[in-house]
């Protein structure tokens, strides 16, 4: 059976920060998992939490079955009074309907957008504090466990609605490497119903307000032109993404971040 580990991170691959977390992890995990690595920018947990919703509700028939999702973006803001001994965001255990297990660090938005299809949640056996470098030296150790279909360090049964708030609402969610804002808004959203193929709104993002198509695909709008349309990502239910055609919406809209609020009028 394929098994394979992903590891959504606010490390640069090239980062040694990335390379001492994968070292650590490959000490603890069996051989025959497969590995890949999707890196956000740093303590982007919207973007964090988009990335685990996209790779873990997918459909058997696009991942093994094995698949394990191991996210760690902590920018310890869940406190803004001094830490002791380096004490950061706690880090849950959480089983999707899909089947995917996730290891992650509860901190923003990381877990938000799969908050409706955890099926369980848990608190962990793990020393809060201690290093200022937990991805490395805390957490590797569990999530071998974990990989080995082990659960001694399951603690205590969580809410996800009660510990996990809610996706931003129409909001950039992710930026791809094309420069499409892939936003938060999704199909069967009220701001969309009245939205038609052709129609030309005001997208404002950033401070910048663009007229935007809504169209069916990337390719029903004419060079250089910026679109709304549904997007690749979501599955059953997509978001929606805005993408200029030939170009860049995130260079165009002035490089917003994930989690930055979208405004759409007439």
């Amino acid at each position: 059976m394929q098994k394979l580990i992903h590891l959504v991170m606010d490390y640069a691959p090239g980062d040694l920060a990335c390379a001492e977390v994968v070292s650590a992890l490959a000490a603890q995990i069996p051989g025959d998992y497969h590995w890949h690595i999707t890196s956000v920018q740093s303590f982007d947990t919207v973007a964090t939490g988009f990335v685990v919703a996209q790779l873990g509700n997918q459909s058997e028939q696009l991942r093994p079955q094995d698949t394990l999702i191991y996210a760690n973006c902590a920018p310890r803001k869940d406190r803004r009074e001094a830490r002791s001994n380096n004490e950061g965001e706690g880090f849950l255990y959480g089983k999707l309907a899909s089947g995917v297990r996730i290891m992650a660090v509860n901190s923003g938005y990381s877990l938000s957008f799969v908050r409706e299809e955890l099926t369980e949640l848990w608190t962990l056996h793990v020393d809060a504090g201690g290093s200022q470098f937990r991805s490395r030296d805390n957490f590797p150790k569990l999530v071998g466990q974990a990989s080995r279909g082990e659960t001694c360090f399951l603690k205590e049964r969580l809410d996800p609605r009660e510990v996990i708030p809610a996706p931003p609402a129409t909001a950039v969610g992710y930026v791809d490497s094309f420069g499409n804002l892939k936003t938060t808004i999704r199909d069967g959203d009220p701001i969309l119903s009245s939205l038609k193929p052709g129609q030309r709104v005001i997208a404002e993002i950033n401070g910048v307000a663009m007229a935007v198509t809504v169209a069916a695909g990337s390719f029903n709008v004419q060079e250089g032109d910026i679109a709304l349309s549904p997007g690749s990502s979501g599955h059953a239910r997509k978001f929606w993404e805005i993408f200029q055609r030939g170009g860049s919406a995130w260079h165009t809209y002035k490089k917003p971040r994930p989690g930055t609020p979208i405004t759409i009028r007439r």
